[in-house]
């Protein structure tokens, strides 16, 4: 065996003091004793899985100067996340088979963990699904505009999904109706503009629009970033196909508790009401959302730092994900359970990964955490290339140590792989 690890390991949903072994990258033991060289003891410290982020823009190829694979993948690893997705909206986008071959080989370059890219259907590439599937990790859709984004019309929403139901990958959703987004443009200067412009109604309509297209169909289908209350009822009674995800940035921020520096926190879909936010840890604490994600969509400072009409969307988030979440448990917001469920388990799950829980036969990918250990969330200490975080000051409980397929990724604040130690995953 290579390593034996000894702690409080999170195992079938309880903890227990015991030793995990691994061996060529795999979980081959788990026992209340077991010692070999090397054997680390870990005290009281708590061993749980790695995190799965399924919704991350790394920028790269294209717009290197907010974040690339490099940096991007370090902040997961520092965070606690081992394996990431990232999105077609990049430059060039990840639409056909050259863009995905070249952002596969630029990706095991330069990442730190694991990772898988998704490929984007618009009207322009919806006739060449069938010849993506072998290379991307799942299909992304934008049923309206968005940062970069390739526009699916809603006329093509079936012919698209009865292609992507061919191959049997995992299909996202931008689920905001481009038609509406048009209905209510106009001149933006605050949050509360941002938030009448793309209104809860663009949400429903792209939702209804979903599931009529879908009916029938069984392969996975996942709607990214959940922001509104009305979305929430529309998906309440869903089919067992369909997953929801929910961002840290709509379940911590509402639109009317953000005043300095508001095109920092300018998103899509946008940072809704109090009343919208209470929904979503309301499907969070009662199982109607499926994952954490963090739609990572870092932009430079100086990007976001001018009129409020002019900045960019997106914000950054995946180094600070499993942290903020942790201290959620902590504060009582939430079970433990329910966190390792929703950014481990079901994301694993989804997209069939040998990875999300202490188990035998799967990765060793796991965490060491303390949570007496609850720090403020700083720019300072975070290792996005966009520099910046709207979490700032948020407590975060993040972990010592970080393990990728049974190797020390993280140490106490240092990085102890190279760049490209992350394999692209199979699915």
């Amino acid at each position: 065996m290579d390593l034996t690890i000894e702690g409080n390991l999170y195992h079938n949903g309880s903890f227990e003091h015991g030793c995990l072994a691994v061996d060529r990258g795999k979980i081959v033991a788990i026992k209340k004793s077991l010692k070999t060289d090397p054997h680390l003891n870990v005290g009281t410290n708590l061993i749980l899985p790695a995190g799965t982020d399924l919704h991350v823009h790394f920028r790269d190829p294209g717009f290197t100067q907010k974040e690339d694979f490099s940096t991007g993948s370090m902040a997961a690893a520092f965070g606690g996340i081992s394996c990431v997705f990232d999105m077609p909206n990049t430059q060039p986008p990840t639409i056909s088979t050259q863009t995905l071959k070249e952002k596969a080989q630029l990706a095991s370059h330069k990442s730190y963990v694991d990772f898988g890219l998704y490929a984007a259907i618009s009207d322009e590439n919806i006739g060449r699904i069938a010849d993506l599937r072998s290379l991307c990790a799942g299909f992304k859709i934008f049923l309206g505009s968005s940062t970069h984004a390739l526009r699916l019309s809603t006329q093509n929403l079936r012919v698209a999904l009865l292609e992507t139901n061919r191959t049997k990958k995992l299909t996202l959703f931008h689920a905001e109706d481009e038609h509406c987004l048009r209905k209510h443009a106009d001149e933006e200067h605050t949050l509360i503009d941002h938030l009448r412009c793309r209104s809860a109604e663009c949400e429903e309509t792209a939702l209804h629009a979903i599931l009529e297209s879908s009916q029938g169909l069984s392969s996975p289908i996942h709607i990214c970033h959940l922001s509104s209350c009305e979305g929430f009822e529309v998906l309440r009674n869903r089919p067992s196909n369909i997953s929801v995800g929910v961002t840290p940035h709509h379940l911590f921020f509402d639109v009317h508790s953000i005043n300095a520096k508001q095109a920092f926190y300018k998103v899509n879909p946008p940072i809704r009401s109090s009343f919208d936010r209470d929904t979503l840890w309301y499907g969070v604490q009662n199982n109607l959302i499926d994952i954490f994600e963090s739609d990572h969509a870092p932009h430079a400072e100086e990007e976001k730092n001018v009129d409020f009409h002019h900045a960019p969307s997106g914000l950054p988030g995946v180094e600070t994900l499993y942290p903020l979440l942790l201290a959620s448990v902590k504060k009582g917001q939430i079970t433990l359970d329910t966190l390792i469920a929703l950014l481990c388990e079901r994301p694993a799950q989804l997209l069939n990964l040998p990875k999300g829980k202490l188990e035998v036969g799967r990765d060793a990918d796991f965490i060491v955490v303390d949570m007496k250990k609850t720090e403020a969330i700083t720019a300072e200490h975070l290792h996005s290339k966009c520099g910046w975080t709207p979490f700032e000051g948020f407590p975060g409980i993040f972990p010592s140590q970080v393990f990728i397929r049974g190797e020390k990724v993280i140490d106490d604040h240092q990085v102890l792989v190279k760049p490209g130690f992350g394999n692209p995953v199979e699915v």
